[in-house]
């Protein structure tokens, strides 16, 4: 069991962190396994997984190279470079990108081997443009498969980073990194298990712990001097996209198809942001929708810490779930005039 032994002022600076590197460097991982975690994900592997094999076929450099980083148990760490924790104003993707293409080239071969377990291959072996073929192939991932999409995936970042915030404040740290990443939980004494395996194992005082959102189905720990972080996929992100609960249309017809996009996704409590997030719609329109249905008792909410949660009431949950025409289930005559 692998842990990091976090004491009470590393745990109390730590905070959540976007990093729009890291988010390419998942989607690399992501194209480079081919595999889908759900629908969602399974749409833009269809979209993009035909044109990343065929740059990654006509440079098989490259290629090996990709594969050689992510080894099968641990990560090259010139390839996943632990974020700064700057805030997202301050720096851009060429920012972060930087300190992959200047990493020296004797590292990145000696993180090969570590992500190996073993020698280098042949056509990667005593090469230095290896960190200038890993920034290109990181900057083609993010300029053609990330970047279209990046204003939805930082809002959907931005609602997981609010949604954890509200865990952390009800159930406190062991509910909200419970289901962070596979393998990882809060262990109590000061201890936080980041994953299964016997090693990695190691007390991090007075170090700057992060913890990073990223949308594919995609998770690693990384760290340097004095910097710590925790790379875990958003909760349903990618998902939503594929899995989002159906509008019944005759509601969609009652109150529109926004406000009634709205009431669906309110099964569970969200905030505002995460709506934005998962509809798509503007935050001015879906504060006006959640006015709407609170003013007609279809919805209620709570505060969860800085966060206030929108829920269905019963008289909502009964108007979501009330059959319409050709659903199949019996329905009253009419009554006579």
């Amino acid at each position: 069991m692998g842990w990091w032994q976090v004491d009470a002022d590393t745990l109390a600076g730590s905070r959540f962190v976007v990093s729009p590197l890291t988010e390419a460097v998942a989607s690399l991982r992501a194209l480079e396994e081919g595999r889908a975690a759900h629908s969602g994900e399974r749409a833009w592997l269809d979209a993009h997984l035909p044109a990343y094999r065929a740059r990654q076929a006509a440079d098989p450099i490259t290629a090996l190279l990709v594969r050689a980083a992510f080894g099968r148990t641990w990560n090259a760490d010139f390839i996943t470079p632990t974020p700064t924790g700057r805030a997202l104003t301050e720096q851009t993707f060429e920012d972060e990108l930087t300190r992959i293409r200047r990493t020296p080239p004797a590292a990145v071969r000696a993180d090969l081997l570590v992500s190996l377990d073993g020698p280098l291959p042949a056509l990667l072996a005593d090469r230095d443009d290896l960190p200038e073929r890993a920034a290109s192939v990181v900057e083609w991932v993010w300029a053609e498969t990330v970047l279209p999409y990046w204003p939805r995936r930082r809002r959907l970042i931005e609602a997981d980073v609010v949604a954890r915030t509200a865990q952390l404040s009800r159930g406190g740290w062991a509910s909200a990194l419970g289901d962070m990443r596979r393998g990882m939980r809060w262990l109590g004494g000061s201890r936080l298990q980041i994953s299964t395996r016997a090693d990695r194992s190691q007390e991090i005082p007075g170090v700057r712990l992060m913890f990073v959102p990223v949308t594919p189905q995609q998770s690693w720990v990384s760290w340097d001097a004095d910097r710590y972080a925790v790379v875990y996929p958003c909760a349903g992100a990618l998902a939503d996209e594929g899995g989002r609960p159906p509008v019944p249309e005759p509601l969609r017809a009652l109150l529109g198809p926004g406000r009634a996009g709205v009431l669906a996704l309110l099964g569970s409590p969200k905030s505002t942001t995460q709506l934005v997030a998962l509809t798509g719609q503007g935050l001015g329109s879906v504060g006006r929708h959640l006015r709407v249905l609170l003013d007609a008792g279809l919805i209620a909410r709570r505060r969860a810490g800085r966060s206030v949660l929108y829920f269905r009431t019963e008289a909502g949950e009964v108007l979501v779930r009330a059959p319409g025409p050709g659903d199949g289930r019996p329905h009253p005559p009419p009554a006579e005039a």
